[in-house]
């Protein structure tokens, strides 16, 4: 090592023998006689070593090395001393010198002296340097990083966990202890849990809430910090603020689920707009589709999502009662009104006053029905049965049917103006094999429902039992897959649903449709992709979740060209 090295003595016969045997060596030396020549020296150059007599004309050398200390100079300094002793060197070491070196000058002494303090200033520069990239990278992350020891004190911490953690520099060397009440539990307990098992542990969306700010969503990314043997010494932690997927990925299921209603498709997204355009409006709605598609859910969640969601929302299924029942049923009666009347009943429409009705399959409803429903849209009033007195009444009907209204209206088997009047909007809702995107969406919300319903831990249908899904017509709509999954979790005892487990005519049904190459191939992939998303990519568990083994689902992987960046 060629280094730059500074000899401060007021003997020129010191100076002399200094600088001819570390020139030797090939050194570069200066010298100075006197403390104020030596800051001169020093203020110019920056040194690799000082070598500094204790006494001198204008100052001692203690003087100079408690100010090149205090300076924050990393430069070793070497005491000179003629008359060394056991509390000089003690008072020389204390205040930072590295050895110290008694006169006469021995080359040899001199030399060795010399390369232990240069080799120590080339481990201490590496480790600065270390220390400073360190201190970059702690900086630039936008990630909060925290550092603790063994026992939960603070080491470092970044301006990035100040400002998400609520943190400050005063936390250093002390017990690691966010101010967020809502989440300090929880990482002190990642942090314990990752230093006790040596393993690193990765949490998912935590709450926190740091000085009442607004609440966080936060990963936590946790790893030990292992020592020589092995042993975890402390812990890193790397926080990031997941509030914004967060609340991409809530907006996401928004569009996914619709209150009570699931679907992404587009004709779902039109019904979900029809629905969220007729909240706040009190006109008349017709819901129309076939049956099993959710038309009493659209019922829930046009009262739900509007101005009268405080109030009643009765049900009525028209079909279920014959004529005289159900005019009672809707109008209510008065006692004596009928053989069995023996008390007042209040109708459902009187019970819904200032909310919502439902009629469901209002295409049923015989003449008699027809003349008293109408009479109710177009004056708000009706009468109970065996009573003439007029009840006004403040209620939004919804109704819905699977019949050809229009056509019933060709037969005359329905008034032509109760249809315009139940028609002023009418909201159609697709059947499930038009929307087949769909029914991954909806065996996840059902297998949600009956995990808890049955208290099983089913994680997934197979690949094979989701192509059957998604190429057979459902001709009972979502109510029919709803049914044939509550009937396969009935049957399942492991965590994958298979063939096995469906109903024993489904697979042997008529109709299924056979897929194109393309659209087998789509279906699969599709399939995979999300498999493989659900497990963060970890090829054996999407394995399992497919019910294939992982030789195949590689192949798969291969064949189909499948990254981590393919959409589901």
């Amino acid at each position: 090592m060629n280094a730059r090295i500074l000899v401060i003595d007021d003997e020129e016969a010191i100076r002399f023998t200094f600088e001819r045997f570390l020139k030797t060596e090939g050194h570069s030396v200066a010298t100075a006689v006197s403390c104020s020549e030596a800051w001169t020296r020093i203020n110019e150059t920056s040194f690799d070593l000082i070598f500094a007599d204790i006494i001198l004309d204008d100052g001692t050398g203690v003087d100079l090395l408690r100010e090149i200390r205090g300076r924050g100079l990393s430069c070793p300094v070497i005491m000179i001393t003629g008359n060394p002793s056991i509390e000089t060197a003690a008072e020389s070491v204390r205040l930072g010198a590295f050895d110290y070196i008694p006169k006469p000058i021995n080359q040899e002494a001199l030399l060795h002296a010399t390369h232990t303090a240069l080799k120590y200033k080339a481990v201490h520069d590496e480790k600065e340097r270390y220390r400073t990239n360190i201190e970059a990278i702690f900086r630039s992350v936008r990630d909060a990083i925290i550092t603790v020891d063994g026992d939960l004190v603070v080491i470092e911490i970044n301006e990035a966990a100040m400002t998400l953690c609520g943190l400050s520099r005063d936390h250093i060397g002390k017990s690691f202890s966010p101010p967020s009440d809502l989440c300090r539990e929880r990482l002190v307990e990642i942090f314990e849990e990752a230093i006790k098992s040596g393993e690193p542990v990765e949490v998912d969306h935590i709450e926190c809430q740091p000085d009442h700010r607004a609440r966080k969503v936060i990963s936590v990314r946790t790893y030990p910090l292992l020592g020589l043997q092995g042993l975890a010494s402390g812990a890193v932690m790397v926080l990031r603020d997941d509030t914004h997927v967060a609340d991409l990925e809530r907006e996401l299921k928004e569009h996914r689920q619709f209150h009570r209603i699931v679907g992404k498709s587009e004709p779902m997204q039109k019904v979900y707009a029809l629905i969220s355009a007729l909240a706040g409006v009190q006109t008349t709605v017709l819901i129309t589709g076939e049956s099993g598609t959710g038309k009493e859910l659209v019922a829930e969640a046009l009262h739900r999502a509007g101005d009268r969601s405080h109030k009643p929302l009765v049900k009525v299924n028209c079909s279920s009662l014959p004529e005289s029942l159900l005019e009672s049923e809707l109008f209510g009666h008065v006692k004596g009104a009928f053989t069995g009347a023996i008390r007042d009943n209040v109708g459902r429409f009187q019970k819904a006053d200032g909310g919502t009705i439902f009629l469901d399959e209002v295409g049923d409803i015989s003449p008699m029905i027809q003349l008293k429903l109408l009479r109710v849209l177009e004056e708000r009033q009706f009468e109970r049965v065996g009573n003439s007195t007029p009840l006004k009444v403040d209620v939004r009907l919804i109704a819905a049917t699977n019949r050809n209204l229009l056509e019933k209206v060709g037969l005359g088997e329905l008034r032509e103006d109760l249809y315009y009047r139940l028609k002023v909007v009418e909201i159609r809702l697709p059947p499930l094999r038009d929307r087949r995107e769909d029914i991954p969406l909806l065996v996840d919300h059902f297998r949600d429902a009956f995990n808890v319903k049955f208290k099983k831990g089913i994680e997934a249908v197979s690949s094979d039992v989701l192509k059957a899904f998604l190429r057979y017509p459902w001709p009972g709509n979502v109510r029919e897959l709803q049914h044939t999954m509550e009937h396969a979790f009935v049957l399942c005892s492991h965590n994958i649903i298979t063939f096995d487990h469906l109903p024993p005519d489904f697979p042997s049904t008529p109709g299924i449709e056979h897929g194109s190459p393309g659209e087998t191939q789509a279906v699969d992939s599709r399939a995979i992709v999300e498999a493989l998303n659900k497990t963060a990519w970890n090829k054996a568990k999407a394995a399992r979740l497919l019910g294939m083994d992982r030789v195949t689902l590689y192949r798969k992987i291969k064949k189909y060209n499948l990254t981590e960046a393919t959409p589901p």
